[in-house]
């Protein structure tokens, strides 16, 4: 296990280890380039300076509003170095959205990753919100006006001598496990986005456990693609560093594809939606021939006699096995990158299905849970103590207590500070201590976590009955026509859903089926696609309790996005969004509940 007490700890960690391939960055070209440990060091202690310099000391705000790239982890370790406390903005966001962030963090440095991100602001620099921001910093080259370019602070980064700078270190080393690291704006999934404060320990201590019973070492590489401005990016990051694993940066998820290609990492960490991707992708391949659709059944029936083997880290003896490996699952394997020991999932609910299916396919997905504000693992499957459908064991120095509503309830030094400015301490720690994390779960017999929902999302029936939606979607998404799925209901006498069909899959089926549809609105209000999509409902109704059942369902053309609003950054819906959205459609759900009170 490691002993890490800040997270300047990680930085030392890279800093001693003398590799040549700490990162692996893209160039202009398309290949792939090191960036050693003794360049890490130089450029955040290089980019430390140009803060010192302009004032910034401990407790200062630094933000950043870039994707995921080797400036962002050097800015991220700059400031930490100097007791800075850093504000990560999501690339996704509007101006609208970025400036009351700014303004309420009170961030006096902000670094940007392009010259777009750079525009977003440019209106703004003169107002009052933006008063406090003194500079702002371009890790693009481009010669912009008001700002600073980030390879010029870079300027002296590499010292004559090459070696450790002792002022700089003894500086990192004099902060403590109880000072600020982070501010970190929740996404609002169910409300307005509130500043998360979670101090140097917080994170360290969680770093310590959450990837301690995997076996990595400098072999291992990685791709940072999930936002850096979420802590489940960036914790894994920081757990990587600390364990000598090579850290490739993505830039957005359509890079992602070929990025696992050049890369072909040994370890795969994504949000579930990832995973559901590209199995409506395998699923929508294997249906473009009788041939193929027969083959690919056979392989996933033949790979559900052997998915507990698969779970539990066991190869299957059996000859079937190997003939279905041989000819369909190395082929999904292969994308991926051919290499991947550990694959993990987080960030949102992976569903059983999912996990059965990957099982089934040869893949096993190890899933975690945790929130921003446990920094992030509550708990977390491993490769020794796998149990799909549960989010893991909790780690080692975290409590967990179910309360008498189900709320998880957890306590332990990964639990954060507090949120900026006081807002809503109260409403989420009780007078023992236990935070209340707003998610419905159990924990089994052995130990194991499960979460079902969330609690503010639990649809709640007229008749006082409790959908969780979350369960219920992932059974929908789990065929290729779906895109994605909200559940909608409370306070009425049955579920209904608003599904966004995968229109990728959709369109060409519909060819095949003689729909001839000029748009995707017209595609939607076809009966005939109307009535396949009838029938995957019913199918989901099947496996459930009658009063959770989807009574009525429409098609929506329109695709939900974290530009659009619909998502969060970490691709989780944002219902209230798409309730108001969808208001309407939702209305017509139940309008003949009106007529039936009159």
């Amino acid at each position: 296990m490691l002993q890490l007490k800040t997270l300047n700890d990680v930085f030392s960690t890279i800093a001693d280890s003398r590799r040549e391939r700490a990162m692996l960055v893209e160039d202009s070209t398309g290949a792939w380039q090191p960036i050693s440990t003794l360049q890490v060091y130089q450029r955040v202690r290089a980019i430390a300076a140009a803060l010192r310099s302009w004032g910034i000391a401990k407790g200062d705000r630094v933000a950043i509003l870039a994707e995921n790239r080797w400036e962002w982890a050097v800015a991220d370790f700059a400031s930490l170095a100097i007791g800075a406390i850093d504000v990560p903005i999501y690339p996704t966001l509007l101006a609208e959205q970025i400036v009351p962030l700014l303004a309420d963090s009170g961030s006096r440095v902000l670094f940007v990753s392009t010259l777009a991100q750079f525009q977003k602001l440019a209106s703004y620099r003169s107002t009052a919100a933006l008063s406090q921001l003194e500079h702002i910093v371009l890790m693009d080259d481009d010669p912009i006006p008001g700002a600073v370019n980030f390879s010029s602070l870079l300027a002296n980064a590499a010292a004559p001598n090459n070696h450790r700078d002792p002022a700089f270190d003894d500086a990192a080393r004099a902060v403590q496990p109880s000072d600020l690291a982070t501010l970190i704006y929740t996404s609002g999934t169910t409300g307005e986005p509130k500043g998360v404060l979670l101090t140097h320990g917080n994170i360290a201590c969680n770093v310590d456990h959450s990837l301690d019973a995997f076996d990595l070492d400098s072999t291992d590489s990685c791709i940072s693609f999930l936002p850096l401005s979420h802590i489940t990016a960036r914790h894994l990051d920081y757990a990587l560093y600390a364990k000598d694993v090579t850290v490739a940066y993505c830039s957005s998820f359509e890079k992602l594809p070929q990025t696992l290609t050049a890369i072909r990492p040994t370890i795969l960490v994504a949000v579930p939606r990832v995973f559901e991707k590209v199995r409506q992708v395998a699923e929508q391949r294997a249906a473009a021939s009788a041939i193929k659709r027969r083959l690919f059944a056979w392989a996933l029936r033949t790979g559900q006699k052997h998915r507990d083997e698969i779970a539990a880290g066991r190869t299957p003896s059996s000859l079937a096995w190997k003939l279905a490996n041989a000819l369909v699952y190395k082929k999904l394997s292969a994308g991926f990158g051919g290499r991947v020991r550990y694959a993990i999932a987080g960030g949102a609910p992976l569903g059983l299905d999912t996990a059965h299916w990957f099982a089934s396919a040869g893949l096993r997905i190890l899933e975690g849970y945790g929130l921003t504000e446990t920094s992030p693992v509550i708990a977390i499957n491993t490769p020794a103590a796998n149990r799909m459908g549960s989010v893991g064991k909790p780690l080692p120095n975290i409590e967990c207590s179910i309360a008498e509503d189900g709320e998880l309830l957890v306590r332990g030094p990964s639990v954060f500070a507090g949120y900026w400015r006081d807002r809503g301490n109260a409403e989420v720690f009780d007078a023992e201590g236990w935070f209340h994390t707003g998610d419905i779960g159990h924990i089994d017999n052995d130990g194991f976590l499960y979460i079902t929902d969330r609690k503010k999302e639990l649809l709640k029936t007229s008749g006082g009955k409790l959908i969780a939606p979350q369960p219920i979607e992932n059974k929908l998404k789990a065929n290729f026509l779906v895109g994605n799925v909200a559940v909608v209901g409370d306070r009425h006498k049955f579920a209904s859903a608003l599904i966004l069909p995968n229109f990728v899959a959709l369109e060409p089926w519909a060819a095949e089926h003689g729909v001839a549809a000029n748009n995707r609105s017209t595609l939607a209000e076809d009966p005939k696609i109307r009535a396949e999509f009838q029938t995957i409902v019913d199918k989901v109704n099947s496996t459930l309790a009658n009063f959770e059942t989807i009574k009525r369902f429409r098609l929506v053309p329109d695709e939900w996005t974290i530009d659009s609003g619909e998502l969060t950054p970490s691709m989780k819906l944002r219902r209230r969004v798409i309730t108001q959205k969808y208001a309407n459609e939702i209305a017509e759900f139940y309008a003949d509940e009106a007529t039936s009170k009159r």
